[in-house]
């Protein structure tokens, strides 16, 4: 019975202290409410998805050819956004730490181009070798991959 007893204030305390109200940590972060995610469950809302910025690059794929080990080759690849509404890139990831890019940090308007420059070095590399830039955006795909590939010679 005391076990009983025991279990029963240790749960009842826990349910209390799920309920307490937290006030959010940084208050200068952006409201949830600026989030619009067509995709859900239902499925997806094709009015939203209509307005929503694009990105379309004119190729996604460089090879770079061959070249020696330790040199470091710079690509660009162009694109546009043909969406109704701006297009934010908010990060760029190399697969590794061997591929960098640069991409523009400023929304880009509909209608207009732009370029994100990529940059691979080739130290301790030898052989194929094909790497990636993975792209965060708010446009109708979200994610897209940039590929660099080519031949490193010792």
């Amino acid at each position: 019975m005391k076990n009983l007893i025991l279990s029963l204030s240790i749960i009842s305390l826990l349910c209390m202290a799920c309920e307490e109200k937290h006030e959010p940590q940084n208050k200068d972060l952006l409201s949830t409410d600026l989030v619009k995610n067509p995709r859900s469950a239902g499925g997806a809302d094709s009015s939203v998805i209509g307005s929503l910025a694009t990105m379309d690059f004119k190729d996604t794929v460089r090879d770079f050819g061959t070249i020696k080990q330790g040199e470091v080759v710079n690509v660009e690849y162009e694109f546009s956004n043909n969406g109704k509404t701006p297009l934010i890139i908010s990060n760029a990831s190399g697969a590794c730490g061997c591929t960098v890019a640069d991409f523009p940090r400023e929304p880009l308007a509909p209608g207009k181009s732009s370029s994100i420059k990529v940059q691979f070095s080739s130290v301790g590399k030898e052989g194929y070798q094909e790497k990636s830039v993975a792209l965060t955006t708010n446009s109708i795909r979200g994610t897209h991959i940039l590929y660099i590939k080519g031949e490193i010679k010792k």
